[in-house]
C-alpha cells in the first residue's frame, strides 16, 4: 500500500503562489511517477504535472507551463508543485496521484482546496 497526504492549498489572490506538498509513504519503493491533478467544480479531472521517480523527468500540461513547477526530494518521498502566477481559474481540488508497480497500480490522495480569487 501506498498512503499520499497533500498540503499546502489555502486561499490566494490572483498572482500570487502557493506551494503544494504530497508525502508518501508506506511501499514507496514501488512508484514509478507521482503526479498532481486538479478538478473544479462541474469539471472533470485532469492532470496538471508529473515527475518520474527514476530519472525526475516532468511533464507539465501546458495550461501550467512557466507557471508551475514539479520537483521532488533526495529520498523521493515527497513532491512538491510551486504554483506561481496564479490564476482564478487555477481553482480547484488539487489530488496528488501514485502510478506504482508490483503489481500496477494507483493511489490518491485526499486533496487540497486550492482557492484564487479575482
Amino acid at each position: 500500500q501506498v498512503q499520499l497526504v497533500e498540503s499546502g492549498g489555502g486561499l490566494v489572490q490572483a498572482g500570487g503562489s502557493l506551494r503544494l506538498s504530497c508525502a508518501a509513504s508506506g511501499t514507496t519503493f514501488r512508484i514509478n511517477y507521482i503526479g498532481w491533478y486538479r478538478q473544479a467544480p462541474g469539471k472533470q479531472r485532469e492532470l496538471v504535472a508529473a515527475i518520474s521517480t527514476a530519472d525526475g523527468s516532468t511533464n507539465y500540461a501546458d495550461f501550467v507551463k512557466g507557471r508551475f513547477t514539479i520537483s521532488r526530494d533526495n529520498a523521493k518521498t515527497t513532491v512538491y508543485l510551486q504554483m506561481n502566477s496564479l490564476k482564478p481559474e487555477d481553482t480547484a481540488v488539487y489530488y496528488c496521484n501514485a502510478q506504482v508497480r508490483l503489481p500496477l497500480a494507483a493511489y490518491w490522495g485526499q486533496g487540497t482546496q486550492v482557492t484564487v480569487s479575482s
